[in-house]
Parts: structure tokens; sequence; C-alpha cells
């Protein structure tokens, strides 16, 4: 009798259980991924609306078929202006890749090396950073380095740091969290100092030369190094979960069309961005694809291979648990499956 007693009240607590865990399934991602898939690419648009996204823009460079663009939802939505595929966006750590080939054409000609270490390019950092000798240009590129994140510092992006020195000062005197080259840790204080050595090298800033080497010779108008350089009206709109009004006038770095950074990821991938020996050096250091967030913002730039496409996707509507991010990863799989089911 007590053995039946026992297993009744242990199936109830099961059934308990299970339907407990079911409030925490988060069901808009669920329902987001599983949902048939419609017809096309603008539709897939406005079907991302209904998830709570402000605005939408996707650009498609697909071989064989002219280069599309989509938007959907709003440029501005305090003035209820449309989004414009060709409105300029912060394309956060997507610039990562510029940077990366930046320092290829500077490692190819000669003008910075790959295994030298902080200490050698910035040698007042020598007391600042743990494994500062230790540390080579090749582990920041690939976020190999153990440096401390300075974006993680307490409520950073409410009051992003203007300067390298007020960036450094979140950072300076804090352990590393490894090693060099024994872990990796995606990281942006790697960049942070990558961009100075470069800046250092070149006797100036260092988007130029990306501007001289990288943007004119793709003919890219329509990617700037900041805020400061833009018709702040041609910028979409950004809104982030907890603030009531458009961020866009926070400043988080380079702004590009998707158009613009299609073109880029395209010739990242077939080599055209590169010159000679260039294309092995890259490819022995980073990555052919990149995705970026700041608040307002998510940018999206991946090559598919197997269908020879690259896709571009922003979104300006972003939260402080990523929600939004893991919705938009699904939104991207779906545009791909669009993408390749159509002729």
């Amino acid at each position: 009798m007590k053995k039946k007693y026992l297993k009744k009240m242990l199936k109830i607590l099961f059934i308990l259980a299970s339907l407990f865990s079911l409030t925490f399934v988060p069901w808009t991602l669920v329902k987001a991924w599983g949902k048939p898939l419609p017809d096309t690419i603008q539709e897939q648009l406005e079907e991302a609306l209904d998830y709570g996204f402000e605005g939408m823009i996707v650009y498609i460079d697909k071989a064989g078929q002219d280069p599309q663009s989509f938007a959907s939802g709003w440029h501005n939505r305090e003035t209820k202006t449309p989004a414009k595929p060709k409105a300029l966006f912060k394309i956060a750590s997507i610039s990562k890749l510029y940077d990366a080939v930046a320092v290829t054409k500077l490692v190819n000609q000669g003008r910075l090396s790959l295994d030298k270490t902080v200490a050698d390019y910035l040698p007042e950092l020598k007391d600042k950073i743990e494994y500062v000798d230790k540390i080579t240009l090749r582990q920041m590129i690939q976020h190999k380095s153990g440096i401390p994140n300075f974006t993680d510092a307490p409520k950073f992006w409410e009051a992003p740091t203007e300067t390298f020195e007020e960036s450094l000062a979140l950072i300076e005197g804090k352990p590393a969290n490894f090693k060099p080259g024994e872990d990796y840790e995606y990281c942006n204080t790697n960049y942070l100092f990558i961009n100075k050595i470069m800046d250092n090298e070149l006797g100036y800033g260092n988007f130029q030369f990306i501007k001289e080497e990288i943007l004119n010779p793709l003919g890219l108008k329509n990617t700037f190094s900041s805020l400061k350089e833009v018709n702040l009206d041609s910028v979409m709109s950004g809104y982030h979960l907890g603030y009531a009004h458009d961020i866009k006038t926070n400043d988080y770095g380079m702004h590009a069309t998707a158009e613009d950074v299609g073109i880029f990821l395209r010739a990242l991938n077939n080599g055209s961005v590169f010159e000679g020996g260039e294309q092995e050096i890259y490819a022995s250091i980073y990555q052919f694809e990149h995705s970026g967030w700041v608040p307002g913002y998510q940018s999206f730039a991946k090559y598919y291979k197997d269908i020879d496409a690259v896709i571009i996707a922003f979104y300006n509507t972003t939260d402080p648990k990523l929600f939004n991010w893991n919705l938009s990863e699904i939104i991207n799989k779906r545009i791909y499956k669009i993408l390749k089911k159509q002729k």
C-alpha cells in the first residue's frame, strides 16, 4: 500500500514539475522557429515585426542574381518614417572584420608583426596589463589574449567611454582572465588595443587607412567611422527595452548601409579585397563573417557557401537579456531557408 501511494505521489510530482517547467519555455522563440516559412523574404521581414522588432533591413547578394534590398517597420518610430533599405546603421562588432583586414595589409607591408607583443607596440601598458609582454598581436586578433573586457564594466552601455584612456582605466590593473593563448574569450579590449597600435604605426587614424585600402577600391561611399561623420537623419533609429526613446545619438563607432557591408563581405569571401599574399595571412588569423550588438542595434553579416550568398540583416530593437538576439538568429536562418528554396 505504501509503495502504491509513493508511486502515485511521485507521478503527481513529476506531472507538476513538468507543468511548472513549461512556464519557462520561451514560447515566442518556439513559435518563430516552428512557424511555416513564408514564400518571400519581404513576408518574413513583415512577420518579424509581430515579435516586437521596430524595424529591419536586409541585403542579399546571391550568385547569379541581382542584389536585393528589403526593409520593414520604422526608420523612425516617433515620426512614423518607414524603414529605408539604404539607411545607415550602427554595425558594432562587424567593424572587427575591417580592422582585421587592415592589420593583414599592414603585416603584408612589413609594418606590423603578428608575433610582436603588446609591450612591443604599447610599452606604456607594461605596468597596467598583466602578461603584456607575452600577449601577441595575433592572440588579440583571435581573442586569445586573456585581457579583461572593458565593455563588461557595470552600466558601460549607459555611458560609454569616449577615449582610449577612459576605456583603459576600466580594466587597468585587473588580473588576466587566463594566460595568453590558453583559452578563447571574445573581448572588445583586444580591438581597442589593435586600433591604437595601428594609429601609432600609421601616424594618423586607422579608419583613413581602411578608407584608402578597403573602402575606396570597392567603391564603398556609405561606410563611416562614427556618428560625427554622418547626417543624423540618415541613421536608422534604435530602441532598447527599458528606454522610451530613440537612442541613435549614442556614438558606438562605425556606421554603414547594409549594401556597403554586403559588398565588403562578398569581397572578403571571394578574396577581391586582398592583394598578393594577404588572403593567406587573413585566413590564418580571423573569420569571414561577423555579428554585432550595441543597445538599439543588432547586425549580422554572413556568407552561405552552399548557395554562394551574402546575407546582411539589421534589427533596430534590443533588450538587456538578449532575447531579441536569439529571436533574430532564428529569423536569419529562416531568411536563408527561403532564399535556398527560391530558384
